[in-house]
């Protein structure tokens, strides 16, 4: 049986899966390369490393939710990444259902219905 902590982290991992990809997308409003992507998320107190971010890049593009290119700045070659025009309108979508979730739930957590 794991323990309080293990599970505590196990569950805290899922939380914070879904969420994460809402950051991202929201971020990627405007474009980024994925090391300016991370230090923004972190200055919004959204942490995440390089092994689970630059996976959710490409399964995010490969679902249409963001294009990608290639260019040369400070002499090094980068993958600028934005929202494609798909990737907002689910965006969209998400942020209203993110209100009406953390709405109930925030319901439920001061004791409400």
């Amino acid at each position: 049986m794991p323990t309080e902590t293990e599970l505590f982290e196990a569950l805290r991992l899922e939380l914070r899966r879904g969420s994460l990809i809402l950051a991202v997308l929201g971020h990627l409003r405007r474009e980024h390369y994925g090391y300016t992507l991370r230090k923004a998320l972190a200055e919004a107190g959204v942490e995440i490393d390089e092994g689970a971010l630059y996976p959710m890049l490409r399964r995010l593009e490969t679902q249409g939710l963001l294009t990608s290119e290639w260019r040369e700045e400070e002499k090094r070659n980068k993958r600028f990444y934005r929202l494609s025009p798909e990737g907002r309108a689910v965006l969209a979508r998400l942020v209203e259902e993110w209100a009406q979730l953390n709405a109930s739930i925030s319901d439920i957590l001061k004791g409400g219905s």
